[in-house]
């Protein structure tokens, strides 16, 4: 079938034209594109990379860069054989964009605290890699959210996809300070049930350049996708893209498993990173196969190493954005170490409205890629924000864990036209605030000069008001979910437990590897006796690692 789309073959001639390698089978001189009978790409190679093999016995199967003759699947040509060679972490060389621990606020003269939805785990697995191997992660690379959200809690299930969440909140003593206490807002999206499904046209961009050549890097990223492959559905298709020194179409849109997985192993790493062309090129075959109320994503398989091309964020930012509101959604998937561009990974993964997983194991992999995939791509809510507004005569001062590059202005929360998070089904979404009661001394002392701190009031019924703006898929109009919290949780608080303790003690984890000040010296032994024991792997494997943070301080 005739794929017709003058652009897409325009970017990729252009692209070759550059490198002087051969064109894409299937384009022709009118600029459009055919699926053809053989599955066609380009040698993602760099010219001179190395000579070419000897011309194969008669009779053999010829292969090629561009195609296989016998089954019409992708093979480029062999390279050398280099040995699989791990690099040695180089937290220098990495790139993040940490932002300062967020600040404590005044609720007499900042109330209410806005933030855009955040579902991304990838700061949990990467922070899980560093210390694995033996190093404390950067500061900069520890998202609290991230660390809180890589887990899943017991809230209660939403009834129907037109009210799609469920809003949970508690209040529990600080664990780190009696003078404290702790909100948790979790939400629970609405699962929706496989046969209820949209089909989903996923692009795949997988970076081949000489970077990704180490075995935590390419084959880790082949046997995710090659997992994946076996989740389809029916009428789900994949394509892949694939750039290094050039982009080219490796998989045209297909539904067979086999066909996947064989294009999969014949990708090679080698040759520079060209990001920015392979990215122009996955969105118009996105275009090119566009579902109408379906799921249109691409996804980026990469180091996140963007260093030929155009490899300003801004520039790519504007791109990205510009597609989202098209309707084709953006998913990043993190591979590696040594140059990881994490900056770049989390970013323009925000900026696509998709998701941000950072992969370091082949569990991580089937986690990311097959358990959870039906909340990563299937939306069922889109900007989503959340709002708490504190009474000032229970509460005196708040800060929220985490969210630091999630904030939102005040005057956001109202406005349609400003892009937040989306959520996919069964998604979850936890948020902890540390508060101090009305009354009770805190972090910030009284001012000189200005207004005078309201009286408690004990019979205030209200200690704050949480509201939750969405849209459905589809949506222009936000629909609203409010909901006041009764004083009587913050003076019926007790330790926390349960969920709520194990959440509380992910995120004390996340606060200290950060170098929370106001943690106050909280300890790995009592974040290990707060978490308590669990029957969970992911639980208590993250108990293991908070012994092996605490044993590389010298604890």
């Amino acid at each position: 079938m005739a794929i017709s789309r003058a652009k897409t073959c325009a970017t990729v001639l252009a692209i070759l034209s550059t490198t002087g390698m051969g064109l894409l089978a299937g384009c022709s001189s009118s600029g459009n594109y055919a699926a053809p009978e053989k599955v066609t790409t380009v040698d993602v190679r760099e010219q001179g990379a190395a000579p070419p093999p000897p011309p194969p016995p008669a009779n053999s199967v010829v292969v090629t860069g561009a195609t296989r003759a016998a089954d019409g699947l992708y093979a480029p040509p062999a390279p050398a054989f280099v040995p699989p060679v791990m690099p040695a972490v180089n937290p220098g060389r990495e790139r993040y964009d940490g932002k300062e621990v967020s600040p404590v606020h005044l609720v007499q003269s900042e109330p209410v605290s806005t933030f855009s939805v955040d579902v991304d785990t990838g700061a949990y697995a990467n922070t899980r890699r560093f210390l694995t191997q033996g190093m404390l992660p950067p500061a900069d690379a520890v998202r609290t959210e991230e660390m809180i959200n890589y887990f899943r809690y017991a809230y209660a299930r939403p009834d129907s996809r037109e009210a799609p969440f469920s809003v949970t909140t508690d209040v529990a003593t600080t664990p780190w300070n009696p003078d404290t206490r702790l909100l948790r807002v979790g939400l629970r999206g609405y699962d929706l049930p496989r046969a209820a499904r949209p089909p989903a046209n996923l692009v795949f961009l997988l970076d081949v350049s000489g970077s990704m050549n180490s075995p935590d890097k390419l084959p880790l990223l082949k046997t995710a996708l090659s997992g994946l492959a076996g989740e389809l559905g029916p009428k789900d298709t994949v394509a892949i893209v694939v750039y290094a020194g050039a982009a080219g179409l490796v998989l045209p849109p297909t539904n067979d498993p086999r066909k996947i997985r064989a294009a999969l192993d014949q990708l090679q790493a080698g040759g520079s990173t060209a990001g920015a062309a392979g990215l122009k090129l996955a969105y118009n075959i996105a275009e090119d196969n566009f579902i109408e109320g379906g799921v249109n994503r691409v996804l980026i398989g990469t180091d996140g190493d963007f260093n030929v091309g155009v490899s300003d964020r801004d520039d790519l930012i504007a791109m990205i954005e510009k597609k989202r509101d098209s309707g084709i959604t953006l998913t990043t998937l993190g591979f590696g170490q040594g140059n990881y561009n994490e900056a770049m990974m989390e970013q323009i993964a925000d900026h696509g409205n998709g998701n941000y997983s950072y992969i370091d194991t082949a569990l991580e992999a089937k986690k990311v890629l097959g358990d959870e995939m039906s909340s990563t791509l299937f939306t069922i809510a889109k900007d989503a924000k959340i709002q708490v507004e504190f009474n000032p005569a229970v509460v005196s001062q708040y800060r929220l864990l985490g969210y630091e590059n999630r904030a939102l202005r005040e005057e956001d929360f109202d406005n349609d036209k400003v892009d937040a998070g989306d959520i996919g089904a069964g998604h979850q979404v936890t948020a902890i605030y540390e508060i101090v009661p009305a009354g009770v001394k805190g972090w910030i002392g009284p001012r000189r000069y200005g207004k005078e701190a309201p009286k408690p009031n004990p019979a205030a019924r209200e200690m704050a008001y949480i509201k939750l703006r969405y849209k459905l898929p589809g949506g222009s109009t936000s629909r609203l979910i409010e909901r006041p919290l009764s004083a009587k949780l913050l003076a019926n608080a007790s330790a926390p437990s349960g969920d709520f303790a194990f959440a509380t003690a992910v995120a004390a984890f996340g606060q200290t590897l950060r170098g929370d000040a106001l943690m106050n010296g909280y300890s790995a032994g009592q974040i290990e006796s707060l978490a308590g024991e669990q029957t969970d792997y992911w639980r208590q494997e993250f108990l293991k690692l908070v012994d092996m943070a605490d044993s590389l301080k010298g604890g």
